[in-house]
Formats: structure tokens, C-alpha cells, sequence
């Protein structure tokens, strides 16, 4: 099998998706494709000649059928996947039942009498800022944002859209410029390999260079202030305005407040402990998906003592009530499979390497940083994950930095803005479906609306890569 082969699967699933609109079946088809090609590029696969090659082609499709559904299987294997799964089926749960008790309402009436989400931008801002508050996880901060803004939208005739926007493009830059996190740990590691002596001041000084991250920072409080959305956001903005009819909040059913905030206080602080906890003693060596995970099935214990306890609901509804709201977030829990099986795949088929070493022998020293944040973008937009981006690239920029005499913190910072840009532009990221889910925002509506700011903040950090890489 041809190297450049191994590109096939992401570009075939992410041209379906556009095409058909249709996620699962965009991601099932790339599945297909990689598996199929993993099967005839073996070195055990041999074409028959004569009347016998046509039989080999079904043979192949059928091996390949046989292989997604064993790669889907396979992702239960990996206990940070399954994890993420399980929590996206009971963070469903939690949502629902804060929403069935008023507590959504009851907080968003409070908020309204208290003055502080008297306005768009007010709200915007709102929603921005808890997602650079809760810096600690990314899906939390998602999470946490997006649950806490989706009535405040609505009653504004803002999008969902937009909110999505605004809770991805926070929360994933801002666990690559705010470092005391699992990404920090992450991304430590792999420098460390290179730089085991100044890890940290090489982390800490790709900050103030990772254009991408900061130029998307700024379009999310611009879009906040000013609350003005252009391109496809605006479109979208203005065919969904009669979609969010509104009530009056007095006419809804609204509960207290703390049967939303109980439950999300218990969520961050648990997240915070549990990264403490796993980390023995250390944030940044704790594990993500266990604090997650851990953390909201404490909320969602919490929610169930309190609904009882303040005889709002009976165990029997609650169990019903929780299942509904698992049964709404379902077909994005699926996705998330499927986005875990394509990524895995592949990376049996060597995509990420592919796209890396192709670039490499056309590379000048003033362009090893701009290339470098195409590269990274390109493997994350077809691969749908920033760390595996992160894992593939770091091992080719720091000897090349060190080979032509660039700053690795230039390198380092091309490498991460690079890996959240395609992260942000990509249908089958796990933070852009953990951004959709939270925002209550239909899938690939919210790639296609993000994706023109994501162009715009990635070519211009294109652009100023470029021009440092002339002055270094």
C-alpha cells in the first residue's frame, strides 16, 4: 500500500460529512476505509490473478466490515476512552435532572434579578470567562460553560451556535496558555525527553508565542463585547432567531438555584480534588479522565440525595428522568466512539507520520515555524486529536530547532497553536463534540460556524510565524 494512502480515511470521512451531513456515517465510512487498507497493505495479504481477483476485493470489504466492528470494540480497551464515554452518558443524566428539578431556571432568574446577565454581552462574557476559570479539564470547563448558558442564550435569541463558539474556543486555548492542567503535564513529558534541564522555562516561554491560541482568545471577547458575529455564525445566527422563542422565565418551571449550583459546585471542586488525589499531591500529574469521571458521578450522587431528600422526585423518576437525559446525549457519545476508533486506526496507518515527514526535506529555517503550524494542523484536523499531534511532532521540531538554531519555544508554540487550530476546524475532535454536547448545539453546525474564525486567527498566526522566523 502507498504511504500517502494512509490520509484517505480522515479525508474520506470528513468529505461524507460535509457531503451527507451525517457524522456517524462519515466516521463508520473512514473506519471502513482504514481497516480495508490495513488489510490488503499486510504483508500477509496477497492479490489472486485471474478469476479470482474479483472475489479478493469482497473478500477485503468483508475483513474490513469485520475489522471497524472489532475497532470499535477495541476502544473499551482503553480505560481513559471508556471513561470519557461513561461520562458523556452521565453527564446527559446530570443535565437533565438539573434541568427536570428548575434548577436551570432558578439560577437564571437569579442571575436576571440579580442584574448581571441583563444583556448579550453580559452574558457572552459570562459564559467566556467560566471557561477560562476552570481551566483544570477541558471538558469540564466546556461542560461547565455551556450548561450554565444555554437558558441565558435562549432568552436573548442567541444561537447555540454561538455559544458553542464561544465555550470551545476559550476552553481549548486556554488549557495550552494557563498550563497548570493535564495538558501541561502532558506536553512536560514530551519536552522533557529533549530538555530535561529546562523543561519549564521552554514551556513557559511558548506561551506569549503561541499566536493561534491568543488571536482565538481575542475573537471570543470580541465576539463578547461587541456581541457582533460575521460569516457563517451570522448566518446561522439569523435563521435560528425564531428557533429559541422564548418565554418569560416567571411562566416557566423554575426551582432553586441550588439544584444547579450544589451539583456544579461539587463537580469543579471534585474535579480539582480527584486531579489532587490522582495525581498523589500533584495537579499536573493527574489523570483527566479518572477526575472527570469521578467527579460528575459524585455530582450526579449529590443531585439524586438532594431531589429526595426535598422530596422533589421520587427515586423511580429520577432513574426514568436520568435515562431520558442519557438517551439524549447518545448519538454524541457514538460519535465519540467512532472519533476514538478512526483516530486509533490511524495510527496504524501511520497518517500522522505521513503528513509530518512529507513537509520535512522542503523546510527553511524561517519557515520551520509557520510549516510546522500547518503540519500540526493538518494531522489534528485528520487525526481529530491535539495530544497525538503533540506526541507525533515534538519528536521532529526539537531536532530540527536544535539542527538550525530556532528558539524550541518558537517550535513548541507552532506546534500546540497548530494542534488546537485543527482541533477546532476538525468534525471528529473529541473537545469540538464534548463543545457541540454542552451547548446543546447540532454538530457540525457548530464546525461549520467556528470554522471561518478558526481560519482567520490560524492564518494570521501563519503569517506571524512567519515573520518572527525572519527576525530569530
Amino acid at each position: 500500500m502507498a504511504e500517502w494512502m494512509s490520509i484517505l480515511p480522515p479525508l474520506v470521512a470528513i468529505a461524507v460529512a460535509v457531503w451527507k451531513k451525517e457524522v456517524v456515517l462519515a466516521l463508520t465510512t473512514g473506519i471502513w476505509l482504514a481497516e480495508t487498507l490495513l488489510v490488503v497493505g499486510s504483508p500477509d495479504w496477497i492479490w489472486p490473478e485471474g478469476i479470482w481477483a474479483p472475489l479478493a476485493v469482497f473478500k477485503a470489504v468483508g475483513l474490513g466490515f469485520t475489522g471497524m466492528l472489532e475497532r470499535c470494540i477495541a476502544v473499551f480497551a482503553d480505560g481513559g476512552n471508556a471513561r470519557v464515554l461513561l461520562f458523556g452518558l452521565i453527564v446527559g443524566a446530570l443535565i437533565e435532572l438539573m434541568q427536570a428539578s428548575g434548577g436551570v431556571n432558578g439560577f437564571v432568574q437569579k442571575m436576571t434579578r440579580a442584574g448581571l446577565t441583563s444583556s448579550k454581552r453580559r452574558v457572552s462574557l459570562m459564559s467566556s470567562i467560566i471557561g477560562m476559570v476552570i481551566f483544570v479539564e477541558t471538558s469540564m470547563s466546556c461542560l461547565a460553560a455551556g450548561v450554565v448558558s444555554q437558558k441565558l442564550f435562549d432568552q436573548f435569541k442567541m444561537s447555540r451556535a454561538r455559544l458553542a463558539f464561544l465555550v470551545d474556543s476559550t476552553c481549548a486555548p486556554i488549557s495550552v496558555l494557563v498550563l497548570f492542567n493535564g495538558w501541561g503535564a502532558y506536553i512536560l513529558g514530551l519536552v522533557s525527553d529533549y530538555y530535561p534541564e529546562t523543561q519549564v522555562s521552554v514551556l513557559v516561554a511558548s506561551v506569549p508565542l503561541n499566536f493561534y491560541a491568543l488571536l482565538i482568545l481575542i475573537l471570543v471577547f470580541y465576539t463578547s463585547i461587541t456581541t457582533r458575529v460575521h460569516g457563517a455564525l451570522r448566518k446561522e445566527e439569523m435563521a435560528s432567531r425564531d428557533q429559541y422563542e422564548t418565554q418569560a422565565l416567571a411562566q416557566e418551571p423554575a426551582g432553586p438555584a441550588y439544584f444547579m449550583l450544589i451539583p456544579m459546585a461539587v463537580l469543579i471542586a471534585g474535579m480539582f480534588f480527584f486531579m489532587w488525589l490522582t495525581g498523589k499531591g500533584s495537579f499536573l500529574a493527574g489523570s483527566g479522565s479518572r477526575s472527570v469521571l469521578w467527579s460528575v458521578c459524585l455530582a450526579t450522587v449529590v443531585m439524586t440525595l438532594l431531589l429526595v431528600i426535598r422530596k422533589v422526585m421520587s427515586y423511580k423518576e429520577i432513574v426514568q428522568i436520568s435515562y431520558s437525559g442519557m438517551g439524549k446525549l447518545l448519538p454524541v457519545v457514538t460519535i465519540m466512539l467512532l472519533s476514538f476508533a478512526i483516530g486509533a486506526a490511524c495510527k496504524d496507518l501511520n497518517t500522522g507520520g505521513f503528513v509530518a515527514g512529507a513537509v520535512g526535506p522542503w523546510l527553511k529555517p524561517f519557515l520551520v515555524a509557520p510549516l510546522l503550524f500547518i503540519c500540526a494542523g493538518v494531522i489534528s484536523f485528520t487525526t481529530g486529536t491535539s495530544w497525538g499531534t503533540f506526541a507525533i511532532l515534538i519528536p521532529v521540531g526539537f531536532p530540527l530547532a536544535a539542527a538550525m538554531g530556532i528558539p524550541p519555544s518558537l517550535v513548541l508554540a507552532a506546534i500546540l497553536g497548530g494542534g488546537v487550530f485543527g482541533d477546532h476546524c476538525s468534525p471528529i475532535s473529541d473537545t469540538t463534540i464534548i463543545a457541540s454536547l454542552a451547548s446543546g448545539c447540532d454538530h457540525l453546525v457548530h464546525v461549520r460556524t467556528q470554522l471561518p474564525y478558526a481560519v482567520f486567527a490560524g492564518s494570521t498566526a501563519i503569517l506571524l510565524y512567519t515573520l518572527v522566523g525572519l527576525f530569530v
